[in-house]
């Protein structure tokens, strides 16, 4: 009827959509410095360096666990379980960067191709670059993988 009071149910209803889910609908057009503001107050300590993105979704996933919780432990046990798996699945990569001093060597169409490998770079011709693709790219004039043309990862 009219001018009655919502149960209680009803009125944490009511309350959820004026709150929280309109936060949560208005994050993905919030600046990153919004977000981390947002952060602050639900999250622990400093931002994470994520994109943009990520961090919107980080933020609805907080706001949302001090609503409703988190997962229980058993779904959390299962999450880390898979992670692991996918993540020992991943090759390492503490090989796959050369240290500076390094000289990277290649034949390409009958062309000798050395680059040496510095501590903010490489160096191939006498010009700086910041990536071993865009050598890769220049050599070939394709888009190439810098670390496969050059060996370090397999499939080059």
């Amino acid at each position: 009827m009219a001018g009655e009071r919502p149960t209680s149910a009803e009125g944490e209803t009511t309350r959820r959509k004026d709150g929280l889910d309109t936060i949560l609908s208005a994050l993905p057009a919030m600046s990153l410095a919004e977000l981390h503001g947002l952060w602050s107050s639900v999250g622990e300590g400093e931002p994470p360096c994520v994109s943009e993105a990520l961090l919107c979704r980080l933020v609805a996933q907080r706001m949302q666990e001090k609503r409703h919780g988190s997962l229980p432990p058993r779904a959390l046990r299962a999450l880390q379980r898979a992670a692991n798996r996918v993540a020992s699945l991943r090759p390492s990569r503490k090989h796959r960067a050369p240290g500076a001093g390094t000289r990277l060597i290649r034949e390409w169409n009958g062309q000798t191709v050395t680059v040496h490998v510095q501590e903010d770079g490489f160096l191939w011709e006498g010009r700086h670059y910041g990536s071993l693709s865009a050598i890769a790219r220049e050599v070939t004039g394709a888009q190439w993988s810098g670390p496969r043309f050059f060996g370090l990862r397999a499939g080059g």
